[in-house]
């Protein structure tokens, strides 16, 4: 399966102006998966033209129209599932069950927000004076700049595109230039759908080129990102001057706790998976691990049992759970990062290396790593590893464990392991991060806000908090004259 794709702008793919395009391989393989042409400055200044002129449209667009829309296209996806899977498999190096769970919650995503823009309202406020009335209602934000990353590239795609589109705002996205294929699938999609042209208009290219040009644009009326640190910093920079609204989900370096009343092997179990899912290639990945000194050996023991059960393989293949790393520069992180914790004093594991054999040679993969009794200093402690390196710490008490949690300028997501439900509580409310997952590895749900403290980012995407991002309230104070004398 191979696949090559354009630049979508006002309802047309089209070459690049510039010509340019990059060639996609298997990450896995290092087959040849397509190409995808590059977008620059000018292509980003013919999409924002042309999200402008079909806003107007969209946004009196009536609400049941725009859901009709969004379902009819949600449908379409479904349809092709097991294709877009295997492309995304292919650009990717997920395992096929991995992408195809992560279509189906893009999924989800698009026909919820669907029903939530039919439920946009106002309110009558209180108001000072028997003859005033006071009406806040809402209107769409504008157009709105987006910018997708490559290590869920569909999921999170829906997660803008969703809301956005039935909040009745128009899109030009960036998607990822590293993995644009699926994503070009996904628009196909929207645009048989029905979606009116220059609603949406998707446009792989850099971060420095497309991705400045885009939050500098006057015309772009708000950011939605999802991107490291410190390209969001960059794009509050770039946003400042035309003032744009923002919500950005930034980088984490999320915390797992494992109090001494732990139940240890579902502990264990879920610090792996959290850990190595998709080569811990997600921004809610588990980076520091904190266990009680009491139960410290025993939990150790048994995670790097379940850390030995990982077997890495080509994510096209049957049974394989965990695929490659996207990018040689990402393997070169994460050995750098195990090398300074072994320095400082850190001891290794499990892991710590490429994999050795012939279905490894071609692929970027890394075997997943435990490295204990890292020291809060060690790179793995303080910057987010983006692989599959997992640090544990000891703790020797309930107070330090907190006071070490809470010590960076991050604040994504925690996770707390408990047998009571007390103490959980208590860490649940003092953690300073945006979600806690308590004896569970994973603080996404569809219904509820998404998002990081601190240096995590601002804004929130998800539940109804996701869809009023992309809406801009109005006051209308009204004097009212009584008729009846």
């Amino acid at each position: 399966m191979t696949s090559e794709r354009e630049l979508f702008i006002d309802g047309a793919w089209r070459p690049s102006l510039s010509g340019r395009r990059l060639e996609i391989a298997d990450p896995a393989s290092g087959e040849r998966v397509g190409s995808s042409a590059l977008a620059d400055a000018a292509d980003i200044d013919a999409a924002v033209q042309a999200a402008r002129k079909a806003f107007p449209g969209w946004a009196a667009t009536h609400a049941d129209e725009r859901a009709r829309i969004l379902k009819r296209a949600a449908d379409l996806i479904e349809d092709r599932v097991p294709q877009i899977a295997e492309l995304l498999t292919r650009e990717q190096g997920k395992p096929v069950p991995d992408a195809e769970k992560e279509i189906r919650f893009g999924i989800e995503v698009i026909r919820y927000y669907a029903e939530e823009g039919r439920r946009i309202g106002g309110s009558l406020r209180p108001s000072s004076r028997a003859d005033i009335r006071s009406l806040v209602v809402t209107s769409p934000v504008g157009v709105v700049g987006a910018i997708t990353p490559w290590n869920y590239p569909v999921d999170i795609y829906a997660w803008k595109l969703g809301p956005a589109l039935a909040a009745g705002c128009t899109l030009v996205v960036k998607p990822p230039h590293e993995t644009p294929l699926a994503i070009g699938k996904i628009v196909e999609c929207f645009a048989e759908a029905g979606l009116p042209s220059g609603v949406l208009n998707d446009l792989p290219g850099t971060g420095p080129e497309a991705g400045a040009a885009l939050a500098a644009h006057p015309g772009i009326d708000m950011m939605t990102a999802t991107a490291s640190t410190t390209a969001g910093q960059s794009m509050m920079r770039a946003a400042a001057d035309t003032m744009k609204r923002l919500a950005l989900e930034l980088g984490g370096q999320c915390p797992f706790i494992v109090l001494d009343d732990a139940d240890i092997t579902e502990a264990a179990a879920a610090a792996a998976r959290r850990s190595f899912s998709n080569m811990g290639q997600i921004c809610i990945a588990v980076n520091r691990i904190l266990v009680a000194d009491r139960i410290h050996d025993e939990f150790v023991e048994a995670l790097v049992a379940e850390t030995r059960k990982i077997r890495l393989g080509h994510g096209i293949d049957k049974g394989v759970g965990y695929g490659p790393m996207l990018l040689e520069s990402g393997r070169t992180r994460v050995a750098r990062h195990i090398a300074d914790a072994v320095q400082r004093g850190g001891r290794l594991l499990v892991g710590g290396e490429k994999p050795k054999g012939e279905p490894f040679d071609r692929g970027f993969f890394f075997e997943p790593t435990l490295v204990d009794d890292v020291p809060d200093t060690a790179l793995a402690m303080t910057e987010e590893t983006y692989g599959p390196l997992a640090a544990i710490r000891r703790v020797k008490d309930d107070r330090e464990a907190l006071a070490v949690a809470n010590a960076l300028p991050y604040g994504l997501a925690a996770y707390v392991f408990s047998g009571d439900i007390e103490r959980a509580w208590t860490f649940a409310e003092r953690l300073e991060t945006g979600a806690v997952g308590v004896n569970i590895n994973d603080t996404t749900e569809l219904q509820a806000p998404f998002g990081g403290w601190k240096l995590s980012g601002v804004g929130r995407e998800l539940g109804p908090e996701g869809i009023m991002a992309f809406r801009e309230s109005k006051h209308i104070k009204m004097r009212i004259r009584s008729r009846l004398g």
